[in-house]
């Protein structure tokens, strides 16, 4: 069996949404006991990460990790068609991830205490952005 929805998040700009309830419902309606879940985001200033879900402020430490080591308008950049956080933005998500892969098990995805899923806007005004779940056993 195998089931695949699309579903657009919409971000107020840089920093981190939690999707977990959305991926969840997606994988309870798919009816699949035991299985795969992916999740693909469609940009490439945008990424997926599996993080802690409970205190904020991991995820606050993680942004101010990137703006070291990505910042905004480096002059090293050449690529800055969209502005001074546009090559910053591809920097992000080329080091973390697009796809996340998660087993589901008793019909919903197999997380660890603490852990979500949370798409992680790399551009500083807000975007729409698209994801794909797909569920398979």
């Amino acid at each position: 069996m195998l089931i695949q929805e699309q579903i657009n998040v919409n971000t107020d700009g840089r920093g981190t949404y939690e999707v977990t309830s959305d991926v969840q419902q997606i994988v309870e309606s798919a009816a699949v006991e035991t299985g795969l879940c992916h999740v693909f985001i469609h940009h490439t200033s945008a990424s997926l990460i599996l993080c802690e879900n409970a205190d904020p402020s991991v995820r606050n430490d993680l942004e101010r990790f990137m703006a070291r080591i990505a910042p905004d308008g480096d002059p090293a950049y050449t690529h800055n068609n969209e502005g001074p956080d546009d090559m910053s933005a591809h920097i992000r998500t080329a080091i973390t991830q697009t796809g996340l892969m998660i087993p589901v098990k008793n019909g919903r995805c197999v997380l660890g205490t603490w852990q979500g899923v949370y798409l992680w806007e790399h551009k500083a005004r807000g975007r729409q952005r698209q994801l794909t779940i797909t569920v398979y056993n």
